[in-house]
């Protein structure tokens, strides 16, 4: 019966364990409007890893693809407001995409 708990222990440790690392790296991204016509969104991971290189992508309510783009070296993606209501899309894979409407970015 010992051996039975020690064992059940040890495989709930290892489950804690993974389940941790699964959600370790949770993308994260906001976006603001500076005021002269352009927005900053800045990106990055919960865990405290860069955004840089992440694939950005703005989109128009149809979907239609309006600018498009990546993070650059300060996880920084820069482009003109669109004239349109949109989104921006930060897409680091499966799993790991967040959408930010337009109509919450502000000054």
């Amino acid at each position: 019966m010992k051996r039975f708990f020690t064992c059940s222990f040890g495989i709930l440790v290892v489950m804690l364990f993974l389940t941790t690392i699964a959600f370790a790296h949770t993308p994260l991204c906001s976006c603001y409007d500076n005021g002269d016509g352009t927005i900053t969104c800045e990106g990055a991971f919960s865990d405290g890893s860069s955004g840089a290189g992440v694939e950005m992508t703005v989109q128009d309510k149809s979907g239609k693809v309006l600018t498009k783009g990546k993070m650059n070296e300060d996880s920084e993606f820069n482009f003109k407001k669109p004239g349109v209501p949109y989104k921006v899309i930060f897409d680091a894979g499966p799993g790991h995409a967040v959408e930010v409407d337009g109509k919450d970015i502000t000054e």
